[in-house]
Protein backbone atom coordinates (compact mmCIF):
# COMPACT_ATOMS: atom_id res chain seq x y z
CA UNK A 1 0.00 0.00 0.00
CA UNK A 2 1.47 3.39 -0.95
CA UNK A 3 1.12 6.18 2.10
CA UNK A 4 0.57 9.51 0.40
CA UNK A 5 2.01 12.63 3.12
CA UNK A 6 -0.44 15.29 2.32
CA UNK A 7 -2.20 17.02 -0.61
CA UNK A 8 1.10 18.23 -2.12
CA UNK A 9 2.37 14.86 -2.36
CA UNK A 10 -0.51 14.02 -5.14
CA UNK A 11 0.77 13.31 -8.26
CA UNK A 12 -1.30 13.29 -11.99
CA UNK A 13 -1.05 9.67 -12.01
CA UNK A 14 -3.30 9.57 -8.35
CA UNK A 15 -5.74 10.69 -10.37
CA UNK A 16 -8.62 8.18 -11.03
CA UNK A 17 -9.76 6.43 -8.10
CA UNK A 18 -12.56 5.00 -5.39
CA UNK A 19 -11.83 6.56 -2.16
CA UNK A 20 -13.68 6.26 1.65
CA UNK A 21 -13.22 9.52 4.23
CA UNK A 22 -12.49 8.62 7.77
CA UNK A 23 -10.65 7.92 11.03
CA UNK A 24 -10.41 4.28 10.56
CA UNK A 25 -9.21 4.27 14.01
CA UNK A 26 -9.18 0.51 15.05
CA UNK A 27 -9.53 -0.98 11.00
CA UNK A 28 -12.57 -3.04 13.19
CA UNK A 29 -14.53 -5.01 11.48
CA UNK A 30 -17.26 -2.21 10.80
CA UNK A 31 -14.26 -0.93 9.02
CA UNK A 32 -13.06 -4.10 7.48
CA UNK A 33 -16.81 -4.13 5.87
CA UNK A 34 -16.40 -0.85 4.30
CA UNK A 35 -13.09 -1.77 2.70
CA UNK A 36 -14.32 -5.01 1.47
CA UNK A 37 -17.13 -2.57 -0.29
CA UNK A 38 -14.49 -0.01 -1.64
CA UNK A 39 -12.30 -3.44 -3.26
CA UNK A 40 -14.98 -4.91 -4.61
CA UNK A 41 -15.94 -1.14 -6.83
CA UNK A 42 -12.53 -0.79 -7.51
CA UNK A 43 -12.43 -4.09 -9.16
CA UNK A 44 -15.07 -3.39 -11.25
CA UNK A 45 -13.91 0.09 -12.17
CA UNK A 46 -10.47 -1.42 -12.60
CA UNK A 47 -8.89 1.73 -10.71
CA UNK A 48 -7.30 2.28 -6.91
CA UNK A 49 -8.65 2.73 -3.67
CA UNK A 50 -7.87 5.01 -1.46
CA UNK A 51 -8.62 5.80 1.82
CA UNK A 52 -8.26 9.43 2.90
CA UNK A 53 -7.92 10.08 6.61
CA UNK A 54 -6.61 13.03 8.32
CA UNK A 55 -3.40 13.79 11.18
CA UNK A 56 -4.51 14.27 13.92
CA UNK A 57 -8.17 13.33 13.83
CA UNK A 58 -10.50 16.40 13.95
CA UNK A 59 -11.46 15.49 17.46
CA UNK A 60 -7.67 15.82 19.04
CA UNK A 61 -7.35 19.33 16.73
CA UNK A 62 -10.33 20.93 18.18
CA UNK A 63 -10.43 19.50 21.91
CA UNK A 64 -7.41 17.51 22.46
CA UNK A 65 -8.06 17.09 26.33
CA UNK A 66 -11.45 15.50 25.24
CA UNK A 67 -10.82 13.29 22.56
CA UNK A 68 -10.66 9.57 23.10
CA UNK A 69 -7.70 7.56 23.69
CA UNK A 70 -6.35 6.29 20.20
CA UNK A 71 -6.79 2.39 19.20
CA UNK A 72 -4.39 3.19 16.29
CA UNK A 73 -1.24 5.44 15.59
CA UNK A 74 -0.66 6.24 12.37
CA UNK A 75 1.90 3.25 11.90
CA UNK A 76 -0.31 0.94 13.00
CA UNK A 77 -2.70 1.66 11.06
CA UNK A 78 -1.49 1.93 7.64
CA UNK A 79 0.23 -1.75 8.62
CA UNK A 80 -3.81 -2.50 9.56
CA UNK A 81 -5.15 -1.28 6.16
CA UNK A 82 -2.67 -3.12 3.90
CA UNK A 83 -4.18 -6.26 5.02
CA UNK A 84 -7.74 -5.26 3.55
CA UNK A 85 -6.78 -4.59 -0.10
CA UNK A 86 -6.60 -0.96 0.22
CA UNK A 87 -3.99 0.26 -2.85
CA UNK A 88 -3.36 4.04 -1.69
CA UNK A 89 -3.97 6.26 1.83
CA UNK A 90 -4.54 9.88 1.37
CA UNK A 91 -3.24 11.47 5.04
CA UNK A 92 -4.14 14.86 5.17
CA UNK A 93 -2.74 17.42 7.68
CA UNK A 94 -5.40 18.63 10.05
CA UNK A 95 -4.38 22.09 11.29
CA UNK A 96 -5.98 25.43 11.03
CA UNK A 97 -5.54 26.52 7.63
CA UNK A 98 -7.56 22.88 6.78
CA UNK A 99 -10.24 23.21 9.52
CA UNK A 100 -11.25 26.75 7.83
CA UNK A 101 -11.13 25.24 4.38
CA UNK A 102 -14.80 25.78 2.99
CA UNK A 103 -16.91 22.36 2.34
CA UNK A 104 -16.82 23.11 -1.27
CA UNK A 105 -12.99 23.28 -1.63
CA UNK A 106 -12.00 20.49 -0.23
CA UNK A 107 -14.50 18.71 -2.49
CA UNK A 108 -12.94 20.25 -5.49
CA UNK A 109 -9.04 20.60 -4.51
CA UNK A 110 -9.39 16.74 -3.40
CA UNK A 111 -11.95 14.90 -4.34
CA UNK A 112 -11.64 15.77 -7.84
CA UNK A 113 -8.87 17.67 -9.01
CA UNK A 114 -6.13 15.91 -6.51
CA UNK A 115 -7.97 12.17 -7.35
CA UNK A 116 -10.32 12.35 -9.77
CA UNK A 117 -12.92 9.86 -7.60
CA UNK A 118 -15.39 7.80 -9.40
CA UNK A 119 -16.90 6.52 -6.66
CA UNK A 120 -17.24 7.50 -2.73
CA UNK A 121 -18.34 5.53 0.34
CA UNK A 122 -18.97 7.72 3.49
CA UNK A 123 -21.42 7.17 6.64
CA UNK A 124 -24.44 9.78 6.30
CA UNK A 125 -23.76 11.54 9.59
CA UNK A 126 -20.37 12.39 8.22
CA UNK A 127 -19.48 16.43 8.31
CA UNK A 128 -16.64 18.52 6.93
CA UNK A 129 -15.13 21.90 5.56
CA UNK A 130 -15.57 25.03 7.46
CA UNK A 131 -18.56 24.88 10.82
CA UNK A 132 -19.01 21.27 9.70
CA UNK A 133 -21.32 22.94 6.72
CA UNK A 134 -20.49 20.09 4.39
CA UNK A 135 -22.84 17.06 4.39
CA UNK A 136 -23.65 13.66 2.43
CA UNK A 137 -26.64 15.96 0.76
CA UNK A 138 -23.77 18.03 -0.43
CA UNK A 139 -21.46 15.59 -1.73
CA UNK A 140 -24.40 13.59 -3.49
CA UNK A 141 -25.34 17.05 -4.66
CA UNK A 142 -21.68 17.76 -6.44
CA UNK A 143 -21.19 13.82 -7.07
CA UNK A 144 -24.58 14.42 -9.91
CA UNK A 145 -22.73 17.37 -11.58
CA UNK A 146 -19.32 15.69 -11.83
CA UNK A 147 -19.87 11.87 -12.52
CA UNK A 148 -18.63 10.15 -9.39
CA UNK A 149 -21.37 8.08 -7.23
CA UNK A 150 -21.82 8.77 -3.37
CA UNK A 151 -22.83 5.97 -1.48
CA UNK A 152 -23.54 5.06 2.18
CA UNK A 153 -20.91 2.89 3.87
CA UNK A 154 -22.36 -0.72 4.43
CA UNK A 155 -23.07 -1.04 8.62
CA UNK A 156 -21.49 -3.96 11.00
CA UNK A 157 -23.70 -5.42 13.75
CA UNK A 158 -22.39 -7.63 16.49
CA UNK A 159 -25.57 -8.18 18.80
CA UNK A 160 -27.83 -6.15 16.90
CA UNK A 161 -25.42 -3.02 17.67
CA UNK A 162 -23.30 -1.19 14.99
CA UNK A 163 -19.06 -2.00 15.25
CA UNK A 164 -17.45 1.13 16.18
CA UNK A 165 -14.23 2.34 17.32
CA UNK A 166 -15.95 3.56 20.06
CA UNK A 167 -17.31 0.18 21.02
CA UNK A 168 -13.90 -1.23 20.94
CA UNK A 169 -12.58 1.41 23.70
CA UNK A 170 -15.75 0.77 25.55
CA UNK A 171 -14.37 -2.80 25.75
CA UNK A 172 -10.62 -2.19 26.54
CA UNK A 173 -11.55 -0.13 29.48
CA UNK A 174 -13.48 -2.59 30.94
CA UNK A 175 -10.69 -5.29 30.23
CA UNK A 176 -12.87 -7.03 28.37
CA UNK A 177 -9.95 -8.38 25.77
CA UNK A 178 -12.46 -11.18 24.22
CA UNK A 179 -15.04 -8.84 23.58
CA UNK A 180 -12.32 -5.87 22.05
CA UNK A 181 -11.58 -8.88 19.48
CA UNK A 182 -14.97 -9.71 18.67
CA UNK A 183 -15.43 -5.92 17.22
CA UNK A 184 -11.57 -6.20 15.90
CA UNK A 185 -11.41 -9.48 13.96
CA UNK A 186 -8.11 -10.10 15.98
CA UNK A 187 -6.30 -9.37 19.52
CA UNK A 188 -6.08 -5.88 19.87
CA UNK A 189 -2.40 -4.91 19.47
CA UNK A 190 0.26 -2.16 19.93
CA UNK A 191 3.64 -1.67 18.21
CA UNK A 192 6.65 -0.20 18.39
CA UNK A 193 10.15 -0.31 18.84
CA UNK A 194 11.73 -1.70 21.95
CA UNK A 195 14.09 0.58 23.45
CA UNK A 196 16.16 0.56 26.88
CA UNK A 197 14.78 1.53 30.01
CA UNK A 198 15.88 1.96 33.53
CA UNK A 199 16.76 -2.09 33.98
CA UNK A 200 15.10 -1.73 37.73
CA UNK A 201 13.25 -5.48 36.03
CA UNK A 202 16.61 -7.07 35.72
CA UNK A 203 17.23 -6.75 39.64
CA UNK A 204 14.10 -8.56 40.72
CA UNK A 205 14.71 -11.34 37.82
CA UNK A 206 12.02 -9.99 35.81
CA UNK A 207 13.64 -8.16 32.90
CA UNK A 208 11.37 -6.08 30.44
CA UNK A 209 11.24 -5.25 27.08
CA UNK A 210 9.45 -1.16 26.85
CA UNK A 211 8.34 0.34 24.18
CA UNK A 212 7.32 4.23 24.52
CA UNK A 213 3.67 4.52 23.46
CA UNK A 214 4.15 8.25 22.26
CA UNK A 215 -0.05 9.15 22.84
CA UNK A 216 -1.66 11.19 24.82
CA UNK A 217 -4.01 8.78 26.07
CA UNK A 218 -4.00 5.17 26.07
CA UNK A 219 -6.67 2.95 25.55
CA UNK A 220 -5.47 -0.03 27.66
CA UNK A 221 -3.69 0.27 31.20
CA UNK A 222 -2.89 -2.64 33.55
CA UNK A 223 -1.66 -5.65 33.60
CA UNK A 224 -2.01 -8.63 30.77
CA UNK A 225 -1.45 -11.86 29.93
CA UNK A 226 0.34 -10.47 26.19
CA UNK A 227 2.07 -11.96 23.25
CA UNK A 228 4.24 -11.00 21.52
CA UNK A 229 5.36 -11.03 17.08
CA UNK A 230 8.27 -9.70 15.39
CA UNK A 231 10.97 -11.52 16.95
CA UNK A 232 12.50 -14.66 16.51
CA UNK A 233 10.34 -17.96 17.82
CA UNK A 234 7.16 -15.94 17.70
CA UNK A 235 4.67 -15.43 19.26
CA UNK A 236 6.38 -15.17 22.49
CA UNK A 237 4.09 -15.59 25.42
CA UNK A 238 4.55 -12.88 28.34
CA UNK A 239 2.83 -10.70 30.46
CA UNK A 240 2.73 -6.92 30.47
CA UNK A 241 2.46 -3.79 32.51
CA UNK A 242 0.87 -0.25 30.39
CA UNK A 243 0.89 2.82 33.11
CA UNK A 244 2.52 5.36 34.02
CA UNK A 245 4.73 2.82 37.03
CA UNK A 246 3.31 4.42 39.97
CA UNK A 247 5.47 2.58 42.33
CA UNK A 248 8.58 4.53 41.13
CA UNK A 249 7.38 7.59 40.42
CA UNK A 250 6.84 7.03 36.72
CA UNK A 251 5.10 9.96 34.68
CA UNK A 252 5.09 8.61 31.34
CA UNK A 253 2.72 5.91 29.82
CA UNK A 254 5.09 2.78 28.95
CA UNK A 255 4.28 -0.98 27.87
CA UNK A 256 6.63 -3.10 29.84
CA UNK A 257 6.68 -6.50 28.30
CA UNK A 258 8.18 -9.82 30.28
CA UNK A 259 8.62 -12.60 28.40
CA UNK A 260 8.50 -16.04 29.38
CA UNK A 261 11.90 -18.67 28.92
CA UNK A 262 13.54 -15.70 26.42
CA UNK A 263 16.75 -14.47 26.78
CA UNK A 264 17.51 -12.68 23.55
CA UNK A 265 18.29 -9.09 23.08
CA UNK A 266 15.74 -7.28 21.37
CA UNK A 267 16.47 -3.62 21.44
CA UNK A 268 15.43 -1.73 18.16
CA UNK A 269 13.28 -4.30 17.30
CA UNK A 270 9.90 -3.23 16.27
CA UNK A 271 7.20 -5.88 17.44
CA UNK A 272 3.70 -6.40 18.06
CA UNK A 273 2.25 -6.73 21.67
CA UNK A 274 -1.54 -8.40 21.36
CA UNK A 275 -3.20 -8.55 24.33
CA UNK A 276 -5.17 -11.43 24.99
CA UNK A 277 -6.36 -11.54 28.58
CA UNK A 278 -6.73 -8.61 31.36
CA UNK A 279 -5.08 -9.68 35.15
CA UNK A 280 -5.82 -6.44 36.91
CA UNK A 281 -5.53 -2.74 36.86
CA UNK A 282 -1.92 -0.93 37.67
CA UNK A 283 -1.67 -0.08 41.45
CA UNK A 284 0.97 1.76 43.66
CA UNK A 285 2.83 -0.62 46.22
CA UNK A 286 4.03 0.84 49.59
CA UNK A 287 7.37 -0.75 48.31
CA UNK A 288 9.57 -2.36 45.74
CA UNK A 289 9.50 -5.64 47.20
CA UNK A 290 5.41 -6.13 47.73
CA UNK A 291 5.80 -5.17 43.87
CA UNK A 292 8.18 -7.56 43.18
CA UNK A 293 5.60 -10.12 44.98
CA UNK A 294 3.04 -9.24 42.69
CA UNK A 295 4.97 -9.65 39.63
CA UNK A 296 5.45 -13.04 40.60
CA UNK A 297 1.55 -13.91 41.04
CA UNK A 298 1.15 -12.10 38.19
CA UNK A 299 3.60 -13.88 36.13
CA UNK A 300 2.22 -17.41 37.59
CA UNK A 301 -1.64 -16.36 36.49
CA UNK A 302 -0.49 -15.19 32.94
CA UNK A 303 1.46 -18.69 32.78
CA UNK A 304 -1.72 -20.32 34.22
CA UNK A 305 -3.76 -18.14 31.35
CA UNK A 306 -1.75 -19.79 28.60
CA UNK A 307 -1.77 -23.43 29.90
CA UNK A 308 -5.25 -23.41 29.94
CA UNK A 309 -5.72 -22.09 26.67
CA UNK A 310 -3.59 -24.14 24.99
CA UNK A 311 -5.03 -27.33 26.85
Amino acid sequence: MELIRGFHNLQPHHRGCVATIGNFDGVHLGHQTVLGQLADKAAELGVPSVVISFEPYPMEFFAADKAPARLTRLREKVRALTRYSVDRMLCLRFNQEFAQQPAREFINKVLIEGLDVRYLVVGDDFRFGHQRQGDFALLEEVGKEHGFDVVHLHTFNIENERVSSTRVREALEHGDMAAAEKLLGRPYRMCGRVAHGDKRGRTIGFPTANIHLHRQKTPVKGVFAVEMFGIKGEPIAGVANVGTRPTVDGTRSLLEIHLFDFAEEIYGEYVHVEFVHKLRDEVKFDSFDELRKQIDMDAEQAREYFRNRNS
